[in-house]
């Protein structure tokens, strides 16, 4: 059974750092692309960065370019998002989800649409 789960999230003051991780099962991950999604209250769930089933090929929302950094690691089935420089907005449910992109390796897309498979999702505040 394929799974995702997140982990990582919690409370952090206003230019803090938090590590999130997406740990899968039940797919071989190098297969998948692998997206970042954030869900304010009372917004819209919207993607802020995804990475490519192979190559590394990174896709970052403008509000948080320069500030997360998405990465994986095949061994441990895991894909990570570090999230710098926190700011309030940044606040909210945070979901991976995965894509399976075939053939298309060293791509990964933009839109919720695209990903089949999706964690339950992990909770970050930032607030002083």
């Amino acid at each position: 059974q394929l799974q995702l789960v997140e982990s990582g999230g919690g409370l952090a003051q206003p230019g803090g750092s938090l590590t999130l991780s997406c740990t899968t099962s039940g797919f071989p991950l190098d297969n998948y692309a692998i997206g970042w999604f954030r869900q304010a209250p009372g917004k819209e769930r919207e993607e802020v960065s995804c990475i490519s089933s192979q190559a590394g090929t990174t896709y970052y929302a403008d509000s948080v370019q320069g500030r997360f950094i998405i990465s994986r690691d095949y061994a441990k089935n895991t894909v990570y998002l570090q999230l710098n420089d926190l700011k309030p907005e940044d606040s909210g449910v945070f979901y991976c989800a995965a894509d399976d992109t075939g053939p298309l390796k060293l791509v990964c897309f933009s839109g919720s649409s695209f990903y089949e498979h999706w964690g339950q999702g992990t909770q970050v505040a930032v607030s002083s």
